[in-house]
Order: structure tokens, then C-alpha cells, then sequence
């Protein structure tokens, strides 16, 4: 097939919808297909052997955002494309989907990031609701442009639909169960052993460290006795989000745990083997479309433990491959983390399950699924059919 991939976040800004289109773009090329990228600046030349066309950008809240400009279009037109793949649509996605609504180009859209509730968050308090009652609007609008909307869990696809957004189906993610494996916790044992002298349970959170993700929730589980805490990731909360936890821990009565440990930004085999330092993962974001990095806990074999709301639903099973806590109830989450410090046996039976349940979520098997949408589109489109027939 020939498909043009517009994504809203690219290389070499890291982050979840940047880190799925380029395993889908992988997966894509390796299959044969002709895949085409419009993305914003900066940006590499092509990507898995796929051209990679970067648009103007302005930097909105650090990060670059596509200035919907007339080259989309070109490309669409250039390409002509048997379907327009959009990651995450918002600005450059919705000029995407509207132009190729107007050539009679197949689409689907793929919702990823809670734009309505970022903004609900991070707005003014007076105005906040409205922003996010905009946002709502907003989506719905664009979403109704393309034949097909993709929503990554069962509770993000009936918010959805819960707000008038029309076609939805559900494609979840693939996780990298090579690189991501518990074999990585013998290779970092040295490692493990260095920040763990006295036998600490280490408790580890990987992400974006931002307001969204309600990283306050970890002051209650960097107090639980006997672990230390380490967090893996960066981002503009980084020196508030230390400086609590490590206040947090020196104010606990008592002999205190040791204090956090902040390990940065990490990708790849790095990132790996930050998971291999780890005995209990814990998220803790309750506007979570999905949570990748879950699955990346499942893979590398740790028992996990997450709020339950959102994307954790579908990829924790309570009491088998992790623990679900109330977001309602304060210090839930950090109870359920003492649950899994104090029984060895149930992070080794939690770990191998949450393991086997991941087993089959590969990349590979994830494109294959989408591709499967992307021929059903095609299929069903009546003004690709006559504008190829014209």
C-alpha cells in the first residue's frame, strides 16, 4: 500500500506518539509498503527507509508544533496515497484529514493524547472547563473528517463515542518483548546492588515527569518502609517533583528510606535496563489514553501497580499481573505498592503473569491489525472508488 503517516510529534521529540509511529513505520516498510511522514521541524530526512517531509513549527509549551501550511496537501496530492494515516490529529493532523477529505483519500485517525483533559488541567481555574468543553468540540470536528477513528483502550474509545465521536474502533499498542525482558535484571545486579546496600524493594516510575501525570501521588509510595523509589524520565516538573520526594522521605518518622534516586530521560537499552533495576512498577496518571510504559513493566517482568481509570484498565488485571488502586482515596496507590513490598511471592507470580500477557503484543502483530483497518477504509470509501475510476 501506499500511506502518508502526518503525525503531530516526531523525532527527534520523544515521547508516546512519537515512539508508536516509529514502530509502525518500521513495521510498515519492512512489509513492502511505501510509507511517506509529514511531520513538524526539526525532523530527519526519512525514517526505516521512509521520506520524511517537515513542515514549519513554533514551540508550544517546549514542544514543536506543525504549522498547517499548504505542503500537506502537496504531498497528498504528490503521494496520492491509498490511505492518510494521522497520530494524535489537533493542528497539522486536522489540515491533514480535511484536505484529504476534499481529494477523496481514505483516513484514519488515531486518538492518543487527552488534549480536553490537559487543558482542563493546566488552564486558568475560571476558565478551564470551558477550554476543555472547546477541546471536545474541537475533536469531535476533526475526528468526523476521517473514516475512522483508533482509540487505544476500551474506556478512551466510549469517552469517545461518550462525546458524539462517530466510527471508533480499538487498536492498542506493541511492546518490544526482546529489548524489554526480565533478563535485564541480572545484567544490572551490580546496578541493583548499589541502590538497594540494605535489600530496599526498589519502586520505580518511568515518564514524562509533568503535572498531568499527578506525580504527587508518588510522595505517599516514596514513604513506604523498606524501598527506595527511583524515577526514571525528565520534563518541566523534574526539580519540584525531587524536591518533594526527597522532603518527603527525610520527614518520615523514624529511620527514613534512602533517598530517590532521579535517573533522567532514558530510551532504548538504557531504558531497558533501568526496568531490570526494578522490583514493583507504579503509574501514576489517571488521564492515560493508554500507558506504554506498562506494558514495557509487563514485559520486563515486574508486577505493577496503577490507578484505576483510563488506559490501565485494559492492560492491568487486578490481582494477577498487577494491582489497582482507587484514584479517589488518598494513599490507595501507596498501599497497594506496601501490598506487593511486604510479599515477595506475589511480585515473582505477578511478574511472570503480567510477562505472559504481553507475550503476543508485538509490533509486528499491532501493524498487521492496523493494516487490516487501513484496507477496510480503502475498501468502503465511495470517493476513492470514483475518483480512481474517473
Amino acid at each position: 500500500m501506499r500511506i502518508v503517516v502526518v503525525t503531530e510529534s516526531f523525532l527527534p521529540t520523544l515521547n508516546g506518539v512519537t515512539t508508536s509511529v516509529c514502530r509502525v513505520l518500521e513495521c510498515l516498510t519492512a512489509a513492502g509498503h511505501r510509507v511517506s511522514v509529514v511531520c513538524p521541524r526539526p525532523a530527519p530526512a526519512e525514517y526505516a527507509g521512509a521520506v520524511v517531509h517537515a513542515v514549519p513549527s513554533v514551540p508550544v509549551r517546549s514542544f514543536p508544533t506543525g504549522i498547517p501550511t499548504g505542503a500537506v496537501r502537496a504531498v497528498l496530492e504528490a503521494v496520492r496515497p491509498d490511505v492518510v494515516h494521522v497520530a494524535s490529529p489537533f493542528v497539522l493532523g486536522a489540515r491533514a484529514l480535511r484536505e484529504a477529505d476534499e481529494l477523496g483519500i481514505p483516513s484514519v485517525a488515531v486518538y492518543q493524547t487527552d488534549m480536553p483533559s490537559y487543558l482542563a488541567q493546566h488552564a486558568p481555574t475560571l476558565i478551564g472547563p470551558g477550554a476543555a468543553g472547546a477541546a471536545w468540540r474541537w475533536v469531535r470536528r476533526v475526528h468526523d473528517l476521517a473514516d475512522l477513528t483508533l482509540a487505544p483502550s476500551t474506556p478512551t474509545a466510549a469517552e469517545l463515542a461518550a462525546h458524539g465521536v462517530r466510527d471508533v474502533a480499538r487498536w492498542g499498542r506493541g511492546v518490544d518483548t526482546a529489548l524489554f525482558h526480565p533478563d535485564r535484571r541480572t545484567a544490572v545486579a551490580g546496578a541493583r546492588g548499589e541502590l538497594a546496600p540494605d535489600g530496599e524493594v526498589l519502586v520505580g516510575y518511568v515518564g514524562r515527569l509533568a503535572p498531568e501525570k499527578e506525580l504527587g501521588r508518588l510522595v505517599d509510595v516514596a514513604r513506604v518502609p523498606g524501598t527506595r523509589l527511583v524515577v526514571v524520565g525528565d520534563g518541566p516538573s523534574r526539580a519540584r517533583v525531587a524536591a518533594r520526594l526527597a522532603e518527603a522521605v527525610a520527614s518520615t518518622p523514624g529511620r527514613p528510606n534512602r533517598p530517590p534516586v532521579l535517573l533522567g530521560q532514558r530510551s532504548g537499552e538504557a531504558l531497558a535496563q533501568a526496568y531490570g533495576l526494578l522490583d514493583v512498577f507504579v503509574h501514576t496518571g489517571t488521564r492515560e489514553t493508554f500507558g506504554q510504559t506498562l506494558q514495557e513493566a509487563h514485559a520486563s517482568g515486574l508486577p505493577v501497580v496503577a490507578p484505576a481509570r483510563g488506559g490501565p484498565l485494559d492492560l492491568v488485571e487486578h490481582g494477577r499481573t498487577g494491582l489497582l488502586a482507587d484514584p479517589d482515596r488518598a494513599g490507595d496507590l501507596a498501599d497497594r505498592v506496601r501490598t506487593l513490598v511486604l510479599d515477595p511471592g506475589l511480585r515473582a507470580r505477578m511478574g511472570r503473569a503480567g510477562r505472559a500477557a504481553v507475550e503476543g503484543r508485538t509490533w509486528a502483530s499491532l501493524t498487521e491489525e492496523l493494516l487490516g483497518h487501513y484496507r477496510a477504509v480503502a475498501g468502503a470509501h465511495p470517493r476513492r472508488r470514483v475518483r480512481r475510476a474517473a
